[in-house]
């Protein structure tokens, strides 16, 4: 797999703060990343630094195999941020018009307002008078205006409706079809769950974990085993085994909640309970995260 992103012992230090601290990976072309973590775990000093925004204050960022901040580098890239400022006094379409003619291969403004799903009447209204959710949509738009190689969104979906960011993640997922590479930060979990190949989880501007949707759940000390069961079946014989920790019902299942899934299907079929259905639950990454980033000893 190509590198296109490489971060090698980053720091990045405020007056005050070290905010960003001896940070190293590397993503590769056609990845979509995700970088979570909690408020002011180095998320956006992280993403500003990838950008040229910030410089690290030792450590190297290379896009591309070059500094972020470079032409040639800028010109594959593309950012949809958190805060959306657009020109006033133009229409949408005029503003997108604009963008494109900054690039030698602009994305066509067709596929721009098929990917985007900009309506008639967005491309019609000027800056000023648009709606928070129509600058979502614009600012998207501006991300993709290049046609580049390179996404970043940050927070892409704060503030969008159910349709638009279900409208969203499909593009995205089209994006990466098409070998595009793509990190995006997000505080909406289920969506790195659902989006992302890979996790990158920030805690006190370090990472503490690094791996599939599914790897970040596996590290939660606790997991389960799920079955559909009687509702007048007595479950107190798994109660009397010590290596279970918890047993809840919900949804029709029974949860059978211990740190060693294997022996709870043992003791499933040993205690004869009827149990049918069996599944394995790896977990939430709502639990994962705040498992790794609650400074516990789980989390270490």
């Amino acid at each position: 797999m190509n590198e296109i992103l490489s971060l090698n012992k980053v720091t990045k230090s405020f007056q005050y703060k070290t905010a960003v601290n001896d940070v190293s990976f590397s993503i590769g072309k056609g990845e979509v990343v995700a970088i979570l973590g909690p408020n002011g775990a180095g998320k956006t000093t992280t993403i500003s630094m990838i950008l040229g925004l910030l410089q690290p204050s030792s450590g190297e960022v290379k896009l591309f195999n070059r500094q972020p901040n470079e032409k040639q580098v800028r010109e594959k890239i593309g950012t949809m941020l958190q805060e959306v400022s657009v020109i006033p006094g133009l229409k949408v379409s005029e503003i997108l018009e604009l963008i494109r003619s900054y690039y030698q291969q602009p994305l066509a403004m067709k596929d721009l307002i098929d990917l985007t799903g900009l309506t008639e009447q967005d491309l019609k209204t000027r800056a000023e008078k648009l709606s928070g959710g129509q600058k979502r949509r614009l600012s998207f738009a501006l991300a993709l205006a290049g046609d580049p190689e390179f996404i970043i969104f940050d927070e892409p979906t704060v503030g969008m409706d159910i349709t638009s960011r279900n409208r969203f993640w499909q593009t995205v997922h089209y994006l990466a079809e098409q070998g595009k590479t793509i990190i995006f930060s997000t505080h909406y979990l289920q969506e790195a769950d659902d989006a992302a190949d890979r996790i990158l989880l920030f805690k006190d501007g370090a990472i503490v974990a690094d791996g599939t949707p599914a790897q970040i759940k596996a590290r939660i000390s606790k997991q389960s085993v799920s079955f559909i069961v009687d509702p007048e079946r007595p479950l107190e014989k798994l109660y009397q085994h010590e290596e279970i920790d918890d047993i809840y019902r919900k949804n029709n299942r029974v949860y059978v909640q211990a740190t060693n899934t294997d022996r709870v299907l043992e003791l499933i079929f040993q205690e004869k309970i009827g149990a049918r259905d069996i599944q394995i639950e790896r977990g939430k990454l709502e639990e994962a995260f705040e498992q790794l980033t609650s400074g516990t000893k789980e989390a270490i």
